[in-house]
């Protein structure tokens, strides 16, 4: 099968062609355009706190505070691709990260409580998935449900009380080590981003998954088998959110239901914001990497400047909204100007 390319704000090369050098960086800007407001607020911030924004300080502070965040947006995006949505990436990691300390204090090795974390979220993925595929139920209202009943389990575990146990320190050192000045976490997201990068742009089932996010019917009409990649995408997820739900264990070493929720509005935030850049149109990794960064370079930047507690979830939803809104306009103009008819070339 033929690589599934998006055309929704990619321009084309033959599109590209035989226009001036502006007018080909004019193009490509609903491409790159939020990597380069990244780049002018980071900019920015430096120039206005050079002592607290341009430092290994704050750099480490972001990886160390984004990294979960990435994750988690990661999963999101493996859904999105396929035009589903996952809600209990946000719900699951109140659950997990409580499970994998709850199941230390219970006995089990801290190895074999993550891997049986790591299981259940892949579970939990694939009962998300068959509600979805086989029952037919709509993606958010499934995931909003299996969401709140994991939630509920969280609280009727806890009691509403934390979960606190002296660990093992090679479980705190999932979260806690430093490779080369950066903390550990980053270099986790980073060879996430790079399996993923692969498997979507470079194999068939990264084809697959957007074919059938493009048009599930033409997808199960050239032979794709709709329904198992659908509930793969939902599995993965699974699994990623449960992976970022041990490491906020073992960064916090405590667990409590009060926790985890606030990941979720970012994460989406992260994830939509990668279809509107790199490969706008369509959910993509390094996309959604740039969209988690300028939210975290953001939020950094007007915390410094003594921003209140109600900044970080005004700025998620803002640029959420102003990046959907750039992205429509542009998309609306190209379609406009593709609609404009050819004249030929009077023969005079």
């Amino acid at each position: 099968m033929p690589s599934i390319k998006s055309d929704a704000l990619e321009p084309t090369e033959s599109e590209l062609a035989g226009i001036s050098g502006i007018s080909r960086l004019t193009g490509r800007l609903p491409a790159y355009g939020l990597p380069i407001l990244t780049l002018l607020l980071i900019a920015l911030f430096s120039i206005l706190l050079p002592q607290t924004f341009p430092t290994l300080l704050n750099l480490r502070s972001i990886l160390a505070d984004e990294a979960i965040v990435a994750i988690l947006a990661l999963a999101a995006m493996m859904p999105m691709a396929t035009g589903k949505l996952d809600l209990t990436v946000g719900y699951g990691i109140v659950l997990w990260h409580i499970l994998a300390i709850s199941l230390q204090v219970a006995g089990l090795p801290w190895p074999a409580a993550c891997l049986l974390v790591l299981i259940l979220g892949g579970l939990l993925g694939l009962l998300n998935g068959l509600l979805v595929e086989i029952a037919r139920i709509d993606s958010f209202i499934a995931t909003l449900g299996t969401g709140t009943v994991i939630y509920a389990v969280a609280l009727w575990h806890t009691g509403g009380r934390q979960v606190v146990a002296q660990l093992d320190p090679a479980f705190y050192a999932l979260s806690t080590t430093f490779l080369f000045g950066l903390p550990i976490t980053a270099y986790y997201v980073f060879v996430l981003a790079i399996g993923l990068w692969v498997l979507m742009e470079y194999t068939p089932a990264g084809r697959f998954l957007y074919a059938i996010g493009a048009n599930p019917r033409a997808a199960a009409l050239n032979g794709i088998p709709v329904t198992r990649y659908a509930i793969g995408a939902f599995f993965v997820s699974g699994i990623l959110s449960a992976f970022a739900g041990i490491l906020l264990a073992a960064k916090l070493r405590i667990g409590q239901a009060s926790v985890g929720l606030e990941f979720l509005l970012p994460a989406l935030v992260g994830a939509f914001l990668g279809s509107t850049t790199i490969r706008p149109g369509r959910v993509n990794v390094w996309g959604t990497i740039v969209g988690v960064t300028i939210l975290a370079v953001g939020i950094s930047g007007i915390q410094q400047f003594g921003g209140s507690f109600w900044v970080e979830p005004m700025f998620n939803g803002i640029t959420l909204l102003a990046a959907i809104g750039i992205v429509g306009y542009a998309q609306r103009r190209r379609s406009a100007q593709r609609q404009v008819p050819k004249h030929p070339a009077s023969n005079h």
